[in-house]
């Protein structure tokens, strides 16, 4: 399944949550380094709603950017 993720530049590197897995979150010092994290946070979350017999939630977030002009 392929997740939205969002991602926030910190004051001491980035952060990423994932809208369709609440609790689904990962912070690195650099974007690549949050991008293989929240990757991996993304495989054990969805393992553990596997194992305790949770349904897998089908993405919906949609995100894009929208130009304010």
């Amino acid at each position: 399944m392929k997740y939205a993720v969002l991602f926030e530049q910190t004051n001491t590197g980035y952060s990423a949550d994932v809208p369709d897995l609440p609790g689904c979150v990962a912070a690195g010092s650099t974007l690549a380094e949050t991008t293989e994290l929240i990757r991996q946070a993304i495989r054990l979350h969805l393992a553990g709603m596997r194992e305790d017999g949770e349904p897998i939630p089908e993405p919906r977030t949609i995100a894009e950017y929208v130009v304010a002009a």
